[in-house]
């Protein structure tokens, strides 16, 4: 983090531990739970925090599109057998209809998701506040 701060001198400083006098230790599986977690949020804010239209756009679009091809394809295949005579299923008795039914709604609310992300972050305060390193 202080790397993306454009701090470029980081280094280690090493430390004498000592062994604990009190208590036991509170690092166990919640700990390491708890750090991947953590370290989710930050790489998430990281990426996406001034632009998280382009994560949930992305994903939005591409399920959308999916959503699409999927209705198109079983739109079409109805379609067809319909001007050829052949008997078909009702659209509705498909399960496929029903998931890109579902891929398209999930895809626009994505998108929408990311759309109101972005209006939110762009109203913040701070938004346009830079470390400056010397000023001319």
């Amino acid at each position: 983090m202080a790397k993306q701060n454009g701090f470029g001198r980081i280094g280690e400083k090493s430390v004498a531990h000592q062994a604990r006098k009190y208590g036991s230790t509170k690092f166990g599986m919640e700990r390491f739970t708890r750090g991947f977690l953590d370290l989710l949020t930050i790489s998430f804010i990281s990426k996406f925090g001034k632009r998280p239209m382009h994560l949930f756009g992305t994903w939005g679009t591409l399920m959308f599109i999916v959503g699409f091809i999927g209705f198109a394809y079983i739109g079409g295949s109805k379609i067809f057998c319909m001007l050829n005579d052949i008997p078909a299923k009702n659209i509705a008795d498909i399960s496929a209809f029903y998931i890109s039914l579902t891929a398209m709604i999930l895809g626009t609310q994505l998108f929408l998701a990311g759309f109101l992300a972005e209006l939110i972050s762009r109203n913040e305060p701070g938004r346009n506040k830079y470390q400056i390193e010397e000023q001319i």
